[in-house]
C-alpha cells in the first residue's frame, strides 16, 4: 500500500493552501499529522472511512476541513487562515481496511496507523 501526498508550498499567513492524499488500496481511517522544526509530530485530523465526521486537532478546528472521496481513495486537508505556527512538514497516515474500527481516543495516536506518505512541507510566513 502507498500513499502519496502533494499540497505543500508557501503560503502568507492568513492563506491557504489544499494537501491531497490517494491510497493504492481501501482504508479503514485516513488523517494527517504534522511535523514541525525541533518538534514531535502532532495529530492534525482524521476521519473514519464509513462515517462522515471527520475530527480536528484543536489547534486547526475551524481552520482547517478533511474531506473524503471513496471512489478513489483519496483525502483532503482544505487549510484556511494560515498562521506561522502551522508550518511543518505534514503527513498522511492511514489504518488498512481489514482493521478494526478504532475510537475516538485512538485517532491521535500514531501506533493506530498503519502506513504513512512521504510528507509535504508547508511553510507559512509572516
Amino acid at each position: 500500500v502507498q500513499l502519496q501526498a502533494s499540497g505543500g508550498g508557501l503560503v502568507q499567513a492568513g492563506g491557504s493552501l489544499r494537501l491531497s492524499c490517494a491510497a493504492s488500496g481501501r482504508m479503514s481511517l485516513m488523517g494527517w499529522f504534522r511535523q514541525a522544526p525541533g518538534r514531535e509530530r502532532e495529530f492534525v485530523a482524521a476521519i473514519r472511512w464509513n462515517e462522515g465526521n471527520p475530527y480536528y486537532a484543536s489547534s486547526v478546528k475551524g481552520r482547517f476541513t478533511l474531506s473524503k472521496n471513496i471512489g478513489d481513495n483519496s483525502v483532503y486537508l482544505q487549510m484556511n487562515s494560515l498562521q506561522a505556527e502551522d508550518t511543518a512538514v505534514y503527513y498522511c497516515a492511514a489504518r488498512d481496511g481489514g482493521r478494526n474500527r478504532v475510537i475516538l481516543s485512538q485517532l491521535r495516536i500514531q501506533g493506530e496507523y498503519d502506513y504513512w506518505g512521504q510528507g509535504t512541507l508547508v511553510t507559512v510566513s509572516s
